[in-house]
């Protein structure tokens, strides 16, 4: 070949070669939820994967992110935020003062954004046990495939252009509402009756799924007999919101029995364009490790050893609020009525100083919630009252 032909020929192909890389460039933006920003991703020594150290609080997760190099936070995954945050009480504490054109540094990866909002998370500490720092939103979500591993309580970060799945899961093709990936699924309350309707896919949420006001009142999901608790713990404003079994929840080839909805009552917070079925959160999640690819437009469910495991619900009756220095004071907010907690006459405002001769100080709310998930068992807590302390004996039974 002679040199014209051959520079000709290099360059013609460098020019397909581009013409091919814009146009994959572009539909990988294209399949991501275009109204939002997207997080570009770079890996540690031109890798395309790293592993997060991440922390499980219930079944919420947090990752360890450092903001331009500084100090580390735990900022919550949150599939339902639209951009990433910082608390700004938190940004003040670290010196953060510009959170424009942002980099996160994560454990073998780094994702610069366009921004990073400021917003403080109202009630956060007192629900979660610990105070709020952050959020990595869908901003994050849509420049990577994210993979929770429930089970192993891991998390890893991949790079959308050379990911590929392996596994034996099974791939859901996912919408968008406000941002929060959205998938169908089916549920039955009683009887032969099912139920379906599209449900978005929040990692913010503890409970198992949320069924909206508005789905529940139409369909008339839960009659007046049907055995129910308040539901005091999700986080949104649903104060009339209440917890029940329900008989089936199917996604696809997924099948799960006898897992507790909480049922909005009033004005519904999770139906954000009116059509929502509800929201499928981390009690439904941890049963499966889960890959959100927002490139490719799919959640990859992947069944764990936890498919199959019951749904408990608390058995004491009290619903707790963690409060005062380092959020270690556990404060009675509400005690139901023919309860355990009502048996042991246990009072709203009471604060639960130890349980089983172990200070509440070196106890935490997830930790508490836990004890009080378990039926037939006694326990001994140190409650103070007006000044005094007493000691109450509370046997927890199953209330649904």
């Amino acid at each position: 070949m002679n040199r014209p032909i051959a520079i000709l020929s290099a360059t013609l192909f460098a020019l397909v070669t581009s013409l091919v890389s814009r146009t994959a460039a572009h539909a990988q933006a294209n399949a991501a939820p275009t109204q939002q920003p997207v997080g570009d991703a770079r890996f540690e020594f031109g890798g395309n994967a790293a592993e997060i150290p991440a922390t499980f609080i219930g079944n919420l997760v947090f990752l360890p992110v450092h903001v331009n190099q500084g100090q580390p936070s735990l900022f919550e995954l949150d599939s339902s935020a639209a951009v990433s945050s910082a608390d700004p009480a938190r940004a003040a504490e670290l010196g953060i003062t510009n959170l424009q054109n942002p980099v996160l540094n994560l454990s073998g990866v780094d994702i610069s954004l366009p921004t990073l909002a400021e917003s403080a998370e109202k009630g956060f500490g007192a629900r979660v046990g610990r105070a709020y720092e952050g959020t990595l939103g869908n901003d994050v979500f849509a420049g990577t495939v994210i993979e929770v591993d429930y089970a192993r309580q891991t998390l890893r970060i991949y790079d959308p252009a050379t990911y590929r799945y392996s596994g034996k899961g099974t791939s859901f093709h996912i919408t968008f509402v406000g941002g929060m990936p959205v998938v169908h699924a089916k549920f039955s309350v009683t009887g032969d009756k099912t139920l379906e309707g599209d449900f978005g896919v929040n990692t913010a949420l503890d409970a198992s799924f949320v069924i909206s006001a508005k789905f529940a009142q139409a369909h008339r999901v839960l009659s007046s007999h049907a055995r129910a608790i308040p539901a005091k713990d999700l986080p949104f404003d649903a104060d009339d919101a209440v917890y029940s079994k329900v008989k089936e929840f199917e996604i696809g080839p997924y099948s799960v029995a006898g897992s507790i909805a909480a049922f909005e009552q009033g004005n519904s917070s999770t139906n954000r364009d009116g059509n929502l079925a509800g929201e499928i959160g981390g009690g439904m999640l941890r049963r499966f490790t889960v890959t959100f690819d927002y490139p490719h437009r799919q959640i990859i469910l992947t069944p764990g050893r936890e498919l199959r495991r019951d749904d408990l619900e608390d058995m004491s009756g009290i619903s707790i609020a963690a409060k005062g220095p380092g959020l270690k004071e556990f404060e009675v907010t509400q005690v139901r009525s023919g309860t355990p907690g009502s048996d042991a006459k246990i009072q709203k405002g009471d604060v639960i100083a130890g349980i089983d001769d172990e200070a509440a100080a070196d106890m935490s709310l997830p930790g508490i919630r836990e004890l009080f998930r378990e039926a037939g068992h006694k326990h001994k807590l140190l409650i103070q009252r007006n000044g005094q302390t007493l000691t109450v004996t509370i046997q927890l039974r199953r209330l649904l």
